[in-house]
């Protein structure tokens, strides 16, 4: 591991690691009754000391496991030459659960504790049951911490990715919020400006043009009157190029046709890859419609598409845009498991339900009405009148 990768906690446990293998190892050296015994401590010392300092033992597994394999043959024949090694048994576990695979840390730690406790009995100690408790208490304390802090290891990074994933999540959808309410604001200021100033400016420019015909000819006001009416037709023209700008970006390079079209095609938007298969149709001569209408349609087949996709379990829908003498229809019908339209309740989160596409449809002038049973399918249908030079 990464020293600079540990925290204050483990910083602390490596140093009380340091410092228990160091301490026995002066203690067997101390206690050995021969200078071979005290030499040897020093070699494991010294083996100890340099798979500590060495990058490759603590980025590489291999590496590591042929530096345990090396500590481990020093610490034999330290165990051979004086009993007091035995007690170096306990450092040992940690190290071999830490840098190896559990499959062969296990093993390991067995062989370890045998070990140790063959080498006490073979220094003629006598037999009793702490000879065999001692380090196979040992191993099982040193499996148990080390096993149960790796599982508190892999929770806290689970959380600490579920966490990362939420922020993200919640950026996303900062995102999405943001985006929407930017789409929400272009519509709303281009109804506006539809509804008031272009209508005012239309009205102004028919005014002055029944005014240009009832003065004579020779009147002063008639120059007067004919740039007037001149701009008034600029500006509107000037308006109606600001609600095209803000028009929905689905209807930005083509006809409301063009986008219900795109709307039905496999793998759009409302239902990339899943959903029931959508066909469109027109009937009547199509006319050219405002741009709030051509945004409330589009808005209205979108939510009752996604409505059909997300709760209606259908097989088949249909979006038909009608167009007749004094209105403009849409109807959006499905094969799904229907339902009863005197339940519904408006959306809890805001979203384009029933109760929104109504408001959408009446803000026009016109109607929104919802056919449904339970197992019969739905029929949702908007109708808008025309407005006069349509």
């Amino acid at each position: 591991m990464d020293p600079r990768s540990l925290t204050p906690a483990l910083r602390a446990l490596r140093l009380c690691l340091h410092l228990l293998m160091a301490g026995l190892l002066v203690l067997a050296a101390v206690r050995a009754h021969a200078a071979a015994g005290t030499v040897m401590a020093v070699v494991t010392g010294v083996v100890y000391a340099a798979g500590s300092y060495l990058p490759s033992v603590r980025n590489s597994q291999r590496a590591a496991a042929v530096w345990l394999a090396v500590l481990g043959a020093s610490w034999l024949a330290l165990l051979w030459l004086t009993p007091e090694a035995l007690w170096l048994a306990f450092p040992l576990y940690f190290l071999q659960l830490h840098l190896l695979p559990t499959r062969w840390s296990l093993p390991a730690v067995t062989l370890t504790a045998g070990a140790a406790i063959l080498s006490y009995v073979g220094h003629g100690a006598a037999l009793n049951p702490g000879v065999f408790i001692g380090p196979l208490l040992g191993a099982a304390v040193a499996v148990a911490t080390v096993l149960g802090y790796q599982a508190l290891y892999r929770e806290s990074e689970r959380r600490r990715r579920l966490i990362e994933e939420l922020i993200a999540t919640r950026a996303e959808l900062a995102a999405a919020e943001r985006h929407a309410g930017t789409l929400a604001e272009r519509e709303r200021l281009a109804r506006e400006i539809h509804d008031t100033l272009a209508q005012g400016l239309s009205s102004i420019q028919l005014l002055l043009r029944a005014a240009e015909r009832i003065l004579p000819a020779d009147s002063p006001a008639a120059g007067h009157i004919g740039r007037a009416r001149e701009a008034a037709q600029d500006n509107l023209a000037e308006a109606r190029r600001f609600v095209r700008e803000l028009a929905p970006p689905d209807l930005e390079h083509g006809s409301l046709r063009a986008a219900l079209e795109r709307l039905c095609e496999p793998g759009a938007g409302v239902s990339p890859g899943a959903g029931p298969r959508v066909r469109f149709s027109v009937s009547g001569t199509p006319a050219e419609l405002p741009t709030p209408y051509e945004v409330a349609l589009l808005r209205i087949a979108q939510s009752a598409l996604a409505n059909t996709v997300r709760h209606a379990s259908a097989s088949r829908a249909e979006i038909t845009l009608s167009f007749m003498d004094a209105s403009v229809t849409l109807d959006v019908v499905d094969d799904g498991r229907g339902f009863d339209p005197g339940s519904v309740r408006p959306s809890s989160d805001g979203g384009f339900g029933l109760p929104a596409m109504r408001s959408r449809a009446e803000s026009l002038g016109g109607t929104f009405t919802v056919e449904s049973a339970p197992g019969q399918g739905t029929a949702v249908a908007v109708s808008l009148p025309l407005p006069a030079g349509a």
